[in-house]
Parts: structure tokens; C-alpha cells; sequence
């Protein structure tokens, strides 16, 4: 080997007789790249790792969120629930109020007009006196006073929807308007038909105040006797 060549084999020395500055710096660079990659793949398996538990964790998440929104679901239906029963409850309180207050409108003069009833009895009763051929001007006058007042009291008990309940001769029973004092057999009208009139009754808008007191019809005891 020429001493050429083993300069060439030799590691380039330096003016001292150590490495050369460039051979330095290729041997730092080299360690450098080794202590570069190690991290780096350190790095890499904790990425790696981190995004194989990515999945687990944005299902539980998933989950979490589903619940919690179902939750908020039933809250709200429970919610609205409940204000659709305050509502009707308010309602139906509104609506009796309502009730109530017409029902004591209509029926405020209820217990007055009961005890006007005595008077108009009275009235109609003066009426219904058979005064004979006395046609003095006194009793006629008196006759006319009784009229008058008669028609006025009549136009105050329509003003207030207080109506007479009269039944007619041979109109049936009714038991929720008509109090049957007692019967009387009779050819003529059917049985458990009104006879006659004792006294009138009165509603005041359709309630009854009194009812009419009547004789009930029954059948003649000759045809029970036929019958039995």
C-alpha cells in the first residue's frame, strides 16, 4: 500500500492531530437525528394511543348527550302538562265564577217573588168573588183598582221571567211542576190527568218557586169494580 493510500484510510486529522471540524460536525449531526427520532416516536405511540381511545370517548359522550336530551324531553312534556291542567283548571274556575254570578243575578229576587206570591193569591181571590147584581160605583171602582193593580203585578213578574203555572183541565200530571193534593174519580178526564186547580204555581226563570197544587183524576170506581 503506497503511503498515499493510508493517508487516504487514516480519518482526516486536524492541525493537532485531532478529528477535523467537519468530521465533527457530521458526527454531532448524526447524534442529533438519533436523539430527534427517538422522541418522535415516542410522539407517535401517544398519538396513536390517544386516538384509538378517541372513538370510546366521543361514544360515551354520545351517550351522555342522548340521555341528558331525553331527560330534557320528558322535563318539557312534564312541563306542558302541567300548564294544560292549570289552564283548564283556571278555566273551569272562570266558568263557574261566570255561573255563579249570572245564577245570583237571576236568582237574586228568588225569596222576594216567593213571598209575593201570597199577595197575588190574595188578588186573584178578591177577583174571583161573586158579588152578585151589586154594581154600585164603589164596587166598581174597587172592581177596576183590583184590575189595574192585578195587570201591573203581571207586567212585574214578566219583566223578571216569573211565569204562572196553570195547568189546563185534563193536561197530564207532571209531577216536576205539579203537587197532587188529591184524586177524584172521573168519567171524564183520564186518570193521573189534571182535574182542577187548587191554587197556581210559578217559576222564576224556569226554576220552580211553587208548584201548582192540583186534583189528580182517577179512574170511577164503577169501572174498577168492571175491571177487578
Amino acid at each position: 500500500m503506497t503511503s498515499e493510500s493510508k493517508r487516504a484510510e487514516r480519518p482526516s486529522q486536524g492541525p493537532l492531530g485531532g478529528s477535523s471540524p467537519d468530521a465533527d460536525a457530521d458526527r454531532a449531526a448524526a447524534a442529533e437525528g438519533v436523539e430527534k427520532a427517538a422522541p418522535t416516536d415516542a410522539e407517535e405511540h401517544t398519538e396513536s394511543a390517544a386516538q384509538a381511545a378517541a372513538p370510546a370517548d366521543t361514544v360515551v359522550g354520545a351517550g351522555q348527550l342522548a340521555a341528558e336530551l331525553e331527560d330534557a324531553r320528558a322535563s318539557v312534556d312534564e312541563l306542558k302538562e302541567r300548564f294544560l291542567r292549570a289552564k283548564a283548571e283556571a278555566e273551569n274556575v272562570r266558568r263557574r265564577a261566570e255561573n255563579d254570578v249570572a245564577s245570583a243575578r237571576k236568582f237574586a229576587i228568588e225569596r222576594f217573588a216567593a213571598e209575593m206570591l201570597a199577595v197575588k193569591d190574595s188578588l186573584d181571590l178578591a177577583r174571583s168573588v161573586e158579588l152578585g147584581e151589586n154594581d154600585s160605583p164603589a164596587v166598581a171602582q174597587m172592581l177596576e183598582g183590583l184590575e189595574l193593580t192585578l195587570k201591573q203585578m203581571g207586567s212585574v213578574f214578566d219583566r223578571f221571567a216569573i211565569r204562572e203555572v196553570a195547568p189546563e183541565k185534563g193536561e197530564k200530571f207532571d209531577p216536576e211542576l205539579h203537587q197532587a193534593m188529591t184524586t177524584q174519580p172521573s168519567e171524564d178526564v183520564e186518570p193521573n190527568h189534571v182535574l182542577s186547580v187548587m191554587q197556581k204555581g210559578y217559576t222564576l226563570n224556569d226554576r220552580l218557586l211553587r208548584p201548582a197544587m192540583v186534583i189528580v183524576a182517577a179512574r170511577p170506581a164503577a169501572q174498577d169494580e168492571a175491571s177487578s
